[in-house]
């Protein structure tokens, strides 16, 4: 007798997916336009206009950071409440900004709250997810912010070319966030309660690293640093290098095609490493997506250009979700939060300072250069998950 699969498309699982994929658009929609708007409003200077963009950055680390104490302290279903109130308050203030400092001080509480839904949504689809689909689970959940990251930065950009002031981007951005409130009133989280373990977990004094970063975690969420550290420049200088290497068409297509291949890999992958176990899927991933960065490197087509963003894609997207499903494994359930919270901590560090170190190199060397001194790093970040992941994992075949 075949046995039937436990569900996994549940109206739960549904409408945080959606919430988070929400919450990312409004996150990537932003960093586009928020620079243009503090010069045109504000008159602000370049730099400036770049800390504006930047902070929300620091605002999600300190969200995240701070976050995964507080799930087990509090439990999930309540810090998500406070994430999502806080989201919905920071995204109506935009239209209150009345100087630069305010504008600043909002970009800042507005990161921070991402950063608590963010990391939210991430424990709760692990506890609601079955723990013989966890893999395959994850992998869907994460294609939310995968899809966001695409669409985001492309329904500002429309917006920015086809509106009359920014005034109409903040109401489209209030509108989503009131989506995302009447959304939460349709999921059903009273059966997640937090553990009985919470209690001795954060009773402790003091400061206590264990309190606010999950060790058992640290070594994928490591790997994620090294490949989130590669992949930040392509996001940051793709416009840039596309440009100097006369293929601005073909770089206008490159997150569609990034994004597709994820779609159609995932459903793949997740349940390839929940039969199989992680490091079937992990080197195949890594290993691809060096490979996509070597060819992009080199690209002088756009065939050649477009293939890279599909192998990129395959490689660092499906890793990312891999690694989350590990972080989430790696502990016991009270400490999903922490987990959680580690991994998107160092994912971030590495998308965040990427952009500025290759940006004080760039200067002395060529975008090509650049990317292909990535290769190596992503190679170092294989080699890593050999030493610090492959065992611990290996027998990782159910969750």
């Amino acid at each position: 007798m075949v046995k039937q699969k436990e569900p996994l498309w549940t109206k739960n699982f549904i409408m945080i997916s959606l919430t988070n994929f929400l919450v990312t658009l409004i996150f990537y929609l932003l960093i586009v336009v928020i620079a243009g708007f503090a010069v045109d409003k504000f008159n602000a200077s370049t730099s400036i206009a770049g800390l504006v963009s930047s902070i929300f950055i620091v605002g999600s680390l300190l969200g995240r950071l701070l976050t995964g104490r507080v799930i087990t302290s509090i439990g999930s279903k309540r810090t998500f409440q406070i994430g999502l109130i806080a989201f919905f308050i920071t995204t109506w203030a935009y239209f209150i900004a009345i100087n630069l400092p305010m504008l600043i001080l909002i970009r800042l509480l507005h990161g921070i709250a991402v950063g608590i839904i963010g990391t939210t949504t991430g424990t709760l689809i692990a506890q609601i997810i079955p723990p013989s689909r966890r893999g395959e689970g994850i992998g869907y959940f994460s294609m939310s912010a995968v899809l966001a990251t695409a669409i985001g930065p492309f329904i500002g950009i429309l917006l920015t070319q086809h509106t009359e002031s920014f005034t109409s981007i903040f109401l489209f951005n209030a509108i989503l966030v009131v989506v995302c409130v009447l959304m939460y009133f349709t999921v059903n989280l009273n059966h997640i309660k937090a553990p009985a373990k919470v209690t001795e977990a954060t009773d402790e004094k003091g400061f206590k690293l264990s309190n606010y970063i999950e060790p058992k975690a640290l070594p994928i969420s490591i790997i994620v640093l090294f490949i989130g550290f590669a992949y930040s420049g392509v996001m940051s200088f793709l416009s840039f290098y596309s440009e100097s290497i006369n293929l601005v068409k073909a770089g206008s297509f490159f997150f569609l095609v990034y994004a597709i291949t994820i779609l159609c890999t995932r459903p793949i992958t997740g349940p390839l490493m929940d039969r199989k176990g992680a490091n079937i899927v992990s080197y195949p991933a890594l290993a691809i997506f060096a490979m996509g960065m070597f060819l992009f490197s080199q690209a002088t087509n756009s065939i050649v250009f477009l293939i890279a963003a599909g192998l990129i894609g395959i490689g660092y997207g499906n890793m990312n979700s891999i690694a989350q499903a590990l972080a989430v494994k790696s502990t016991e359930p009270h400490r999903y939060g922490l987990a959680t919270s580690t991994y998107f901590i160092l994912l971030d560090i590495g998308l965040g300072v990427g952009p500025f170190i290759l940006g004080l190199v760039e200067p002395y060397t060529t975008y090509r250069q650049l990317f292909l001194a990535m290769v190596p790093i992503i190679l170092l970040a294989l080699v890593l998950y050999y030493f610090l992941v492959h065992k611990k994992y290996q027998a990782l075949k159910q969750f």
